[in-house]
């Protein structure tokens, strides 16, 4: 496996990705290093009983590389992503005004498509579009 400073996912690592049980659109604004606080539906539907600790981000249609970002919650229940949010924002190069479409597939295992403020989709690491004929 990579380290997490140099991250890859060539065409031969990519595999179908399991059935969307939660799908949602983050806006970046302000630090996009910042932690990022995600939609109140989505922390209701996997915090339940217990809430998870950490979420495995991976580039979407990149099959086996994770990028583990701890989860903390405030008083209120809000969740966020913390810590490994920060480099996972540095190597996309993600700025204010980036929309970020994250898909949840279970078992803390999300994909992340990532639109720049063109609203034009990065592709990353072998991740091209025919992979989105699905």
């Amino acid at each position: 496996m990579p380290s997490p400073a140099t991250p890859s996912c060539s065409s031969s690592d990519m595999e179908k990705e399991g059935p969307v049980l939660f799908e949602f659109v983050l806006v970046l604004k302000g630090d996009p290093r910042g932690i990022q606080r995600l939609p109140d539906s989505f922390a209701e539907y996997v915090g339940g009983v217990r809430r998870p600790g950490t979420m495995h981000l991976r580039e979407a249609a990149c099959g086996y590389y994770r990028w583990i970002v701890d989860v903390i919650y405030d008083a209120r229940g809000k969740m966020y992503l913390h810590i490994g949010w920060e480099k996972f924002a540095r190597h996309h190069r993600l700025q204010a005004g980036f929309v970020l479409v994250f898909s949840y597939f279970g078992d803390r295992d999300m994909s992340v498509k990532v639109f720049d403020d063109t609203r034009s989709r990065r592709h990353y690491h072998g991740d091209n579009a025919e992979e989105d004929d699905d």
